[in-house]
């Protein structure tokens, strides 16, 4: 296993756990205690976990805290792909397509690269980067303007602005976070405004969302839970929690990272 196939590994385990002992991964990737502690380090400084004394633990974040983008994408990486992966199949070709700023949307432009005629609106730099390098010439991409942040949106009233005469299809929202009372949540105030302003422009929303996101509650709601037409989630999502979110989005669709694989 490489270096960082075992550091993501890494990270999955803390998520799940809350935290993890250098000894028991010594021995669940048989490597040794030195290089362990060099793989913690190493999460530690890039933010991906906090380092404790025999171990490591998960990064505690308030309502407002907001990793950045480099950090987010290191994070479930096999469960954003499986939930793109499905995701892309609600994108057909020759439609207007709104993708939010996210690490789940950034790998769900991935697949849409190759879609034919789509129009794409975007508040994500990285999003625009994927078809500005990858993408087809008959597809348009449409970047707003706005104020960056942490995770490279662009927002305000700018980004408002442009979204305000603009209809699209379907808008593919990524969340900091869900919760029955909260709904789907950012900690970012304007770009919960920004993302409330995509809402409105669309005829359908579908929200991409990984297990980590459940309970996660951001300082400002985008839109209730019962406003998605969709909600793709991954299979490490309790079947309790499963059940009570079918009751609230339209859909639900539940993807298994182990199965849901380019192949």
């Amino acid at each position: 296993m490489l270096a960082r196939q075992r550091q993501l590994a890494i990270v999955d385990l803390v998520a799940k756990q809350g935290a993890v002992r250098v000894a028991a991964l010594v021995e669940m990737f048989g490597v040794s205690d030195m290089t362990v502690r060099r793989d913690l380090e190493v999460l530690a400084e890039r933010g991906l976990v906090a380092k404790v004394h025999g171990g490591a633990t998960s990064v505690e974040m308030g309502s407002t805290e907001e990793p950045g983008f480099v950090t987010k994408s290191g994070r479930q990486a096999a469960e954003k792909e499986a939930i793109a992966r499905r995701a892309a199949d609600l994108v057909p070709p020759g439609s207007a397509v709104a993708l939010s700023a996210g690490t789940t949307t950034w790998t769900l432009a991935g697949h849409l690269a190759d879609v034919p005629g789509l129009t794409v609106v975007t508040n994500s730099i990285p999003v625009a980067d994927v078809f500005h390098r990858q993408g087809r010439v008959d597809q348009t991409v449409v970047l707003v303007g706005g104020v960056r942040t942490p995770s490279d949106a662009l927002v305000g009233p700018v980004a408002v602005a442009s979204l305000e005469n603009l209809n699209v299809d379907v808008l593919v929202l990524g969340v900091h976070g869900m919760s029955v009372g909260a709904g789907f949540t950012t900690p970012n105030l304007l770009e919960a405004e920004t993302d409330r302003a995509l809402v409105r422009a669309a005829r359908k929303l579908v929200v991409v969302a990984d297990h980590t996101k459940w309970g996660v509650i951001g300082i400002s709601t985008i839109a209730p839970l019962g406003r998605a037409d969709a909600l793709i989630v991954d299979s490490r999502l309790g079947e309790e929690v499963q059940e009570e979110l079918a009751e609230h989005v339209g859909e639900l669709v539940v993807v298994d990272p182990n199965n849901d694989m380019a192949g």
